[in-house]
């Protein structure tokens, strides 16, 4: 893939995640869900993580530090829908 191309990709990506979060946090703003701020901030740093790689020129984003930003993210998104499961049960 091009360099030009796959930079227009990353940036369309990170903007994606960001209103994916944005779209999350308004949710939030309305229910005060635990589950929709955790799924904001794993999508804003989903987005972070798309801009650090289109600005740091790294070629593999999974033999770098960058990647630690995607694993966070997936980490929250999963202790998120863990909790509201046993929140469920609990009650």
């Amino acid at each position: 893939m091009l360099p030009t191309t796959s930079s227009f990709f990353t940036g369309a990506l990170a903007a994606l995640y960001a209103i994916a979060g944005l779209f999350f946090l308004s949710f939030w703003k309305r229910t005060r869900d635990a589950l929709f701020v955790s799924f904001a901030l794993a999508f804003l740093l989903l987005a972070l993580n798309q801009i650090v790689l289109a600005l740091g020129g790294l070629e593999r984003e999974e033999q770098s530090w960058v990647y630690l930003l995607r694993l966070l993210a997936f980490l929250l998104i999963i202790a998120a829908i863990l909790r509201k499961n046993l929140e469920r049960q609990r009650r």
